[in-house]
């Protein structure tokens, strides 16, 4: 990873984001609604469909609810998990194309935070431990966050805030 901007760098970016929050940000009350119903689904890829069903289903508790032939590429699977609020998380496989893992770089998805419910997060959590699969999150002060990686790298966080709720406030002004 790169180093840390210095202390100049630093305060010129928090001058940036300033100046971008004072052209674009507007209260809660004022802003436009948004022309978008929600995410779909995200489509990522996998290198074992079986590995990533274990995972997300079998670990995580996700619902397998759907498992075809990707239209786009014959062969290839394309399968959905049910995040709630009718919310999908999709993966393809591409086998025969020798696709090299991901690497973290602009363009690329850092992470996709899940929100959990306290009472399951608290369950995922000590099922977690008890699997010996590291996290992150805690040790960094934050609790509401567990940060795992799933068998082809993709970082997750699994987060028990309530949706359109960050940082201790609600983005949407309630």
């Amino acid at each position: 990873m790169a180093p840390v901007p210095d202390a100049d760098q630093q305060r010129e970016l928090a001058d940036r984001r300033a100046q971008l929050r004072e052209r674009y940000l507007a209260p809660p009350g004022t802003r436009a609604a948004s022309t978008a119903r929600g995410i779909h689904h995200a489509a990522l890829i996998c290198s074992d469909p079986e590995q990533t069903i274990e995972f997300y289903q079998g670990l995580l508790g996700f619902p397998l609810i759907e498992l075809v032939e990707n239209r786009d590429y014959a062969g290839s699977s394309h399968f959905f998990f049910d995040l709630g609020n009718s919310t999908l998380l999709g993966f393809f496989d591409f086998p025969g194309l020798g696709l090299a893992p991901g690497v973290e770089s602009i363009g690329s998805v850092q992470h996709i935070a899940i929100s959990i419910a306290p009472p399951e997060h608290a369950r995922l959590r000590a099922k977690l431990d008890a699997a010996g699969i590291s996290y992150a999150g805690p040790d960094r002060g934050a609790e509401e966050s567990l940060y795992l990686r799933d068998p082809d790298g993709i970082q997750i966080e699994l987060l028990r805030d309530e949706l359109m709720y960050f940082g201790g406030t609600w983005l949407d002004g309630r």
